[in-house]
């Protein structure tokens, strides 16, 4: 397994969660509608093809094969784990423009992107893995 795409991928991590961290702070009061089963619904779904997307998109750019697909996913959301952890603790603070009752659904939505994320490169991952074997 090549070692050369562990710094970039985290990089890579952090910088999206850089941005989302930026969206929600300036537009996170339009997403996290708590009284709308219509947005929420549309924001738990919307992300899936998205983080997919992003997934697939870093693999390949690190031209990454089997396992090293299941680290990279793992390194791609290990910024925003470790860095959300804090963001929650200190949600009013640092959302200022979103009612501190949003912070449970925020919350769920993370990990709901994170667990999208991991899914998707273990999915890959272990089918490729697969494929390579035959």
């Amino acid at each position: 397994m090549k070692k050369t795409f562990v710094l970039p991928v985290l990089a890579v991590g952090f910088l999206i969660w850089f941005l989302a961290t930026l969206a929600f702070r300036f537009a996170g009061q339009f997403f996290f509608i708590t009284d709308s089963a219509a947005i929420l619904t549309s924001l738990y779904i919307s992300v899936i093809p998205a983080l997919i997307l992003i997934s697939v998109l870093t693999f390949k750019r690190f031209k990454l094969s089997g396992l090293e697909i299941i680290v990279a996913g793992v390194l791609l959301v290990l910024p925003g784990m470790v860095l959300d952890t804090f963001v929650i603790q200190f949600f009013e603070q640092i959302y200022p423009n979103m009612p501190s009752s949003q912070a449970a659904t925020f919350g769920s939505w993370l990990m709901w992107a994170y667990s999208v994320v991991l899914l998707t490169s273990i999915f890959i991952g272990l089918r490729q893995k697969n494929l390579n074997r035959e």
